[in-house]
């Protein structure tokens, strides 16, 4: 499968699993300095390997007649500045929630070390503007996903099913903190509890056989 047929892939996927609605959120994915991108204006699950257009990481146009998504400069921006290879942007229902009513969220289960532990939320810009991309790369260092202050989230990955999947997680990651809001104040993993986990995880345990 091309890397542009990928897109049209989980460009479906993100509608079918509500992650997007309308023509919102954007996926791209990276190969050598070549960057396939989802078009402007086009729902997910509309999309054909034709309409994805390529550009270079200066956001130049390779290939392609159709417009690069706008969020294209925040794309770019996450290329530039760490090793992923895919970045899949959502707008999808509980991250928009945490994103537009906290400052972070906070690991209220061990899963959530697999996106680097605490998600950062970054400070609100105007979507497509060179402000909000360097806002989403400082609230990614050092790891695989952000909230975007009333907007989203957005994610990344060595491979665009990577990026995906760490999108559900961080749906699911805040579907929980947000249920579990209603119910009473969630209990927050310490420092100590989530080095634990690294800990068993790199050293699990063996089973004797019979």
């Amino acid at each position: 499968m091309s890397l542009r047929e990928q897109l049209c892939a989980y460009g479906r996927r993100a509608v079918e699993l509500g992650l997007v609605i309308g023509t919102s959120g954007n996926l791209s994915v990276r190969e050598g300095d070549r960057v396939s991108v989802t078009p402007s204006g086009v729902a997910l699950d509309r999309l054909t390997p034709e309409s994805c257009p390529v550009v270079d990481l200066d956001g130049h146009l390779l290939e392609g007649d159709a417009q690069p998504s706008s969020e294209t400069p925040m794309h770019l921006a996450i290329y530039r500045t760490t090793d992923a290879r895919a970045v899949v942007h959502t707008h999808s229902v509980f991250g928009a929630v945490v994103a537009t009513t906290k400052t972070e969220l906070p690991p209220i289960h061990y899963n959530a070390l697999m996106l680097g532990g605490v998600v950062k939320v970054a400070e609100y810009a105007t979507y497509g503007t060179d402000e909000l991309a360097a806002s989403v790369r400082a609230a990614l260092e050092g790891k695989r996903a952000a909230l975007m202050a009333n907007h989203g989230g957005v994610t990344i990955g060595a491979t665009l099913e990577e990026a995906f999947e760490a999108t559900r997680l961080l749906e699911w990651l805040c579907e929980v903190y947000v249920r579990a809001l209603g119910v009473g104040e969630p209990a927050v993993l310490t420092d100590a509890q989530l080095a634990a986990v690294v800990e068993r995880a790199l050293n699990p345990p063996e089973f004797p056989r019979r």
